[in-house]
C-alpha cells in the first residue's frame, strides 16, 4: 500500500512543487520490513532520489549487497557498528550544489544498542568542515521519542539545514525553523494504509495488545491510503532553511 500510494502522489507533488531532491525513508519498503531490489526500483521509478533507513533496514533478503551498492543512493544509520554493510551519509550533487544527506538512529527505546548518534554526527560534520564544507546538510533522524528528536534539532541548530524525524509513522504538527536557521519537525509520518495502526492491521494489533494473543502483525493493505511528507526550501549560500511545510494526502 505504501509503494502504491507513493506512485500515485509523488508525481503529482513533483509537478506541483518541482523539488530538486526527493528523499524517502525506505526501511519498511518490503511488506513492512526491510528493502529489496524490486521495491527500491519501484520507488525510484516513482521519483525518489535518495533512500534512508532505520532499525529494519537490514531485514531484507539481499540487504547487505544493496547497502553496499553506492549506485542505489541508499544509506543506513551512521551510528550502526562499523562492521555492518553500507554507509550513513551521502554527498550528492543537486543542480550544481553539493548536498550532504545523513541518516542517524536514536538510542532511547530501541531494541539494539547503537553507537552514539551524537558523536557520529559530530565527527562527520567536523570532516565536512575540514573538507568539502558543504552548507546544505539534511538529517533523517530515526527516533522514538519527540524529546530526543528535539534535542538533536536544538543541538544542531545553525549547523545543519534540516532535521526531520522518522520512525513513529505518525506525523507531528511541530514543523518550524529554529532560531539559527535549522528546519525541524519531530516526525513526518508514514505512507501506507490510512485505516491502520502505524500501517499494520488494526485487528491484529488489538489481539496482541488487548486480548494478549501471541500472533504476528501484518501490513494493512486496503485503501484508502495516506501519504505524508514535508517540503523544505534551503538557501544554498547560507545553508539555512527558508521554508518547511507539511504535506498530507488521503488517497482513495
Amino acid at each position: 500500500p505504501g509503494r502504491e500510494a507513493l506512485a500515485k502522489i509523488l508525481p503529482q507533488w513533483k509537478k506541483e512543487f518541482a523539488p530538486d531532491l526527493v528523499i524517502a525513508n525506505g526501511e519498511n519498503l518490503s511488506h513492512g520490513r526491510g528493502i529489496s531490489e524490486t521495491t527500491i526500483a519501484e520507488i525510484r521509478a516513482a521519483g525518489v532520489d535518495v533512500i534512508t533507513g532505520g532499525n529494519h533496514i537490514l531485514e531484507g533478503k539481499n540487504s547487505d549487497a544493496l547497502l553496499n551498492d553506492e549506485s542505489l543512493k541508499l544509506i543506513r544509520p551512521i551510528n550502526f557498528i562499523p562492521s555492518l554493510p553500507g554507509r550513513g551519509w551521502l554527498l550528492i550533487n543537486v543542480a550544481g550544489v553539493e548536498v550532504l544527506v545523513i541518516n542517524a538512529i536514536a538510542q532511547t527505546h530501541m531494541r539494539s544498542q547503537y553507537d552514539s548518534p551524537y558523536l557520529a554526527i559530530e565527527n562527520l560534520l567536523k570532516q565536512n568542515d575540514e573538507g568539502s564544507k558543504t552548507k546544505a546538510i539534511i538529517i533523517d533522524w530515526h527516533a522514538e521519542t519527540t524529546s530526543e528528536k528535539m534535542v538533536l534539532g536544538w543541538w544542531l541548530d545553525g549547523k545543519v539545514s534540516l532535521v526531520y524525524g522518522t520512525h513513529t509513522h505518525t506525523p507531528t504538527a511541530d514543523e518550524r525553523i529554529l532560531p539559527q536557521g535549522t528546519g525541524f519537525i519531530s516526525d513526518i509520518g508514514m505512507t501506507g494504509a490510512h485505516n491502520s495502526v502505524i500501517g499494520e492491521d488494526p485487528g491484529l494489533r488489538i489481539d496482541i495488545l488487548i486480548h494478549q494473543k501471541q500472533t504476528k502483525t501484518d501490513v494493512a493493505a486496503a485503501p484508502p491510503y495516506e501519504a505524508n511528507a514535508i517540503i523544505a526550501e534551503i538557501d544554498t549560500d547560507t545553508g539555512k532553511c527558508a521554508r518547511i511545510e507539511r504535506l498530507r494526502q488521503i488517497l482513495a
